[in-house]
């Protein structure tokens, strides 16, 4: 089993990768979309230097074999001779995959048959309120007819730096996760990444009018702009949101924003 440890290993880890990016979207919550291509990519050298690795331990194997079979015939000419087995003891141990190259099968493992969900209210959470100055000015015209779907980073930069007021009297539709605050409290959060998971931040949006439901809920939520503090200023952030409709929806297949 040891010999054909690193086809197994390779060839698992490239089934997994397959298995989340050809046979499911389940790579965005890891990746962008843009990534895909490259991914799938990765998943077929990996299963093909796997089948490579098999073939090449198969025919070593049958070398070996056969390598033994004349040593064996040598020793019972030269019996007491401990050379020869000393160098059996040799060629058994060479190609045997170190143990702890077995523990690269438990992410591979899990993501093959167990995918991590995406990044959820506890990555939300812990984010800082991280606003660097991004100028306070007037922003396009929002679509006419309301209510207007606006992602939340749309909604989050009018409400805090648009000297135009954009926002004012019209009726918003914003979709997300739930997190839960103090004394109360919840937000609509998505999570926004740039290649992938591991830089993604925070846009989060304070819900007013509506009991908060179960952490990492999906929801839409539809209501006006509730104004808060300076234009520009960490008051503002984050903003409000004063709902007349909140409604359960399924996690979408790209749980995250783009910047």
């Amino acid at each position: 089993m040891r010999r054909y440890g690193p086809a197994l290993l390779l060839l698992l880890s490239g089934a997994a990768v397959l298995r989340i990016t050809l046979f499911s979207d389940l790579y965005l919550r890891y990746v962008q979309a843009g990534l895909k291509a490259y991914l799938i990519a990765a998943g077929v050298v990996l299963l093909a230097l796997g089948a490579l690795s098999a073939v090449r331990a198969t025919r070593t194997h049958d070398y070996e074999d056969e390598a033994e079979d004349r040593a064996g015939d040598e020793a019972e000419d030269r019996a007491g001779d401990e050379d020869v087995e000393d160098d059996q003891g040799h060629r058994h141990d060479h190609h045997r995959t170190p143990r702890i190259a077995w523990l690269l099968a438990i992410p591979a493992a899990a993501l093959l048959l167990f995918p991590p969900p995406a990044l959820g209210s506890y990555s939300a959470d812990r984010e800082a309120e991280q606003h660097a100055a991004q100028g306070i000015g007037t922003f396009p015209a929002l679509p006419t007819g309301d209510p207007v779907d606006l992602t939340l980073g749309e909604y989050t930069a009018r409400a805090i730096y648009d000297s135009g007021r954009s926002l004012t009297g019209r009726t918003v539709r914003v979709t997300g996760f739930v997190t839960r605050g103090d004394n109360g409290t919840w937000y609509l959060a998505r999570l926004l990444i740039t290649c992938c998971a591991a830089d993604a931040s925070t846009y989060k949006i304070q819900i007013t009018g509506a009991d908060a439901p179960v952490n990492d809920t999906w929801v839409t939520v539809t209501g006006t702009w509730h104004p808060k503090g300076k234009l520009g200023s960490d008051e503002a952030w984050p903003p409000v949101l004063d709902s007349t409709s909140v409604q359960k929806v399924k996690e979408p297949a790209n749980p995250y924003e783009r910047r």
